[in-house]
């Protein structure tokens, strides 16, 4: 290992550059390992990231670039003959063909983060009869992504650089995976605009007529109901995770990504959200919203409170569970004390449950996007400062926005199935007189 350590340290331009292009040529190489071990490379100063980005996209295009060609010349007769010795019989050959018919040319943006499909794309492109004007475009900007993802997370993790490989197939890959779909729902957006546009609204059109003989209530009821499924889905994946001691890879990745790329002096001042007087603002001020529109009052309140009031008996039952498991005789290793992280739950609580009712209550379509927006970006912003400044553990702040959001959309829907009941029996006294 370290005579390869020290090949990559002396020819590592020219490694990185034929370690793509034979991964792209369908050679069983991972240059995703490559790339991000050059990335390590320019965090110790060994190599230069502009030079290695460019050697990525230069190498990347013209592998890619190749393989449409022998795939344009030779056509399937070719893979079909000689597809075995890279690893594209027919069988893969079909369901790649059959990937790029349903997907379009701008997904090829995507392919090269699916392994198993980057290493086809070109060939796959080329014996479709692709045009290569068609092919060039998506086809390079996704070069560029998958190269420059690669190398800068390298150079940003630096020395945890060994912790990436460890933890990427459970966190770092569905980041990138994420960051593909959002860039390429973008790039789809920007050269099918019009065809989107109608789309949407022919679906709006469908959707609102099906609607209209389902009452709203249920359909709120419906959706509160996924959502709390699937907080309770994280809650207990991240249960097994912890009680497991699977989390302190997390941990570790994600403070050294908050300490080197995330961070700026200025957001210490978010500090002042998770403050007594402003929490007790907030409170206040969705009080008199709620006393003003007159709806409900006591239902709301009630709302209010019991959220508010039981996140912490709640997370104290959640730590109660924990401590049955130790006298039962649970063998595994607790990697924390403070697991959920009760200011990170509060925090999810209250923030929560007052935009939720500031929202229920507000006639302005403004309001509707942007507190919620507001409250996602603040809640993430607390997590930060709170690695950065505290010594609180990443996962015990995930744990806690989790759990708190558990308890949270649990009050949700016991109080609208109790504000469906009230509205069903004062519809019955009705209908009886």
């Amino acid at each position: 290992m370290s005579h390869l350590i020290t090949l990559f340290e002396q020819h590592s331009y020219l490694i990185l550059f034929l370690g793509i292009i034979l991964e792209l040529l369908a050679i069983p190489i991972s240059a995703e390992l490559i790339m991000s071990y050059a990335g390590y490379f320019v965090y110790q100063g060994k190599m230069n990231y502009v030079l290695a980005l460019l050697t990525a996209f230069i190498s990347t295009g013209a592998g890619i670039t190749i393989t449409y060609w022998i795939g344009r010349l030779g056509g399937y007769r070719l893979i079909e003959r000689y597809g075995k010795y890279v690893h594209l019989g027919p069988e893969r050959y079909q369901k790649t063909a059959a990937w790029f018919q349903r997907s379009g040319s701008k997904l090829l943006v995507f392919a090269y983060f699916i392994p198993g499909v980057r290493h086809f794309a070109g060939y796959v492109s080329g014996s479709s009869r692709m045009s290569f004007q068609t092919f060039i475009i998506p086809a390079y900007i996704g070069a560029i992504l998958w190269g420059s993802c690669f190398i800068t997370l390298g150079k940003l993790l630096g020395p945890k650089w060994e912790n990436l490989h460890q933890a990427a197939s459970k966190y770092l890959i569905i980041f990138l995976l994420v960051l593909a779909v959002l860039l390429t729902g973008y790039l789809l957006f920007r050269f099918y605009k019009i065809q989107i546009k109608n789309f949407f609204i022919q679906w709006l059109t469908r959707l609102t007529n099906r609607f209209r003989t389902i009452r709203a209530t249920e359909i709120f009821l419906t959706c509160l109901t996924s959502v709390l499924i699937g907080f309770v889905i994280l809650m207990f994946g991240l249960a097994q995770d912890y009680l497991a001691n699977d989390v302190a890879q997390f941990n570790q990745i994600a403070e050294y990504i908050v300490y080197t790329a995330f961070y700026m002096d200025w957001m210490k001042e978010l500090f002042i959200f998770q403050q007594p007087a402003a929490l007790a603002g907030l409170i206040i001020l969705t009080l008199l919203v709620i006393w003003l529109k007159n709806q409900n009052r006591l239902l709301e309140y009630l709302l209010l409170s019991v959220s508010i009031l039981g996140g912490a008996p709640f997370r104290e039952f959640i730590m109660e569970a924990f401590s049955i498991l130790r006298t039962i005789g649970f063998k595994g290793k607790f990697h924390s004390a403070d697991f959920p992280d009760l200011n990170a739950a509060m925090m999810m609580i209250i923030y929560g449950t007052c935009i939720f009712l500031l929202v229920r209550h507000s006639n302005t379509h403004y309001v509707t996007i942007a507190a919620p927006l507001f409250g996602l970006l603040l809640l993430i912003g607390l997590a930060i400062v709170n690695m950065k400044w505290t010594s609180v553990l990443p996962s015990d702040i995930v744990g806690g926005y989790v759990y708190g959001g558990v308890w949270m959309f649990f009050n949700f829907l016991l109080f609208e199935l109790f504000r469906l009941v009230i509205e069903r029996i004062k519809g019955e006294r009705l209908n009886k007189k």
